[in-house]
């Protein structure tokens, strides 16, 4: 990866919980110099103390990238000390949840370029995916840039417009604690049919993790892969009759569970 500006002007991180220690991880893994990264955390992990980033309480006087990863509650505190950094011409990275550009825009001036993020919990394990948008004053070169630094922590696309990111929170930012329910209840109904506990989480972990790697990995749809596995008259047949029934079925669960996190999305936004 190629970090220009990066690693000549400097990246600020603000926050490194555990996406921003993911990130961080990605782009000193990548190559950026840890010298490079001035870090403005609290409380820093061990593993930040010995990563050799600079640890910092002040915000430094320019950077090329500052890199917002607070949650959003700590935002309207942490995040105006950066002020500063907008006049020494920063591109600004936010992957704090349900905090607008609009809400930067405010902080930093409609001038500034900001760009808003939207990853989800895989990107600890490289494995996440990104939703990103810049407002009218990032430029394609900058977005790439954004794009770029987020690409370390798995896959990235583009939105078309803001209102967009309340829907790609409730399927992909908040999806994977549905599918981690699915495991648990998939599990707990594994035990019921008499597996030991231990056992039925094995086969409902391996069963979860495998079909989402075919399903990326596959030429074919998730659609067609169903019916490959699906025998007419079958075991499989049996379960989906249940799963696939319009009105208790997942096809209305899941309609009404990603509508409820896109409107607390929309809510929170506000």
């Amino acid at each position: 990866m190629e970090f220009g500006d990066v690693a000549s002007r400097g990246l600020v991180l603000l926050g490194c919980g555990k996406m921003g220690s993911a990130m961080l991880k990605g782009w000193l893994d990548a190559g950026l110099s840890p010298e490079a990264v001035t870090v403005l955390d609290p409380k820093p992990s061990d593993w930040l103390r010995a990563s050799g980033v600079k640890i910092a309480r002040e915000v430094p006087p320019s950077a090329a990238v500052v890199v917002i990863a607070v949650k959003p509650q700590m935002v309207a505190d942490a995040v105006p000390s950066l002020r500063a950094l907008s006049d020494t011409g920063a591109v600004f990275l936010s992957v704090a949840a349900g905090t607008t550009l609009g809400t930067f825009e405010t902080m930093f001036g409609s001038e500034t370029p900001i760009i808003r993020a939207m990853p989800n919990t895989p990107a600890a394990i490289g494995r996440g995916i990104t939703a990103l948008i810049g407002n009218a004053a990032v430029s394609e070169a900058e977005l790439s840039l954004g794009e770029a630094l987020l690409s370390v922590v798995g896959q990235t696309v583009r939105v078309g417009a803001e209102a967009d990111i309340d829907a790609v929170t409730a399927v992909s930012g908040s999806g994977p604690a549905y599918v981690f329910h699915l495991i648990e209840t998939l599990a707990a109904a594994g035990e019921e049919e008499g597996l030991p506990p231990e056992l039925a989480m094995q086969l409902a972990k391996a069963t979860v993790a495998g079909a989402g790697a075919l399903a990326e990995a596959a030429d074919e749809t998730p659609s067609q892969l169903r019916v490959n596995v699906t025998s007419p008259n079958g075991t499989t047949a049996a379960a989906l009759e249940v799963l696939m029934d319009e009105t208790s079925g997942f096809p209305s669960l899941l309609k009404q569970a990603v509508h409820a996190a896109a409107e607390r999305s929309r809510e929170l936004g506000k």
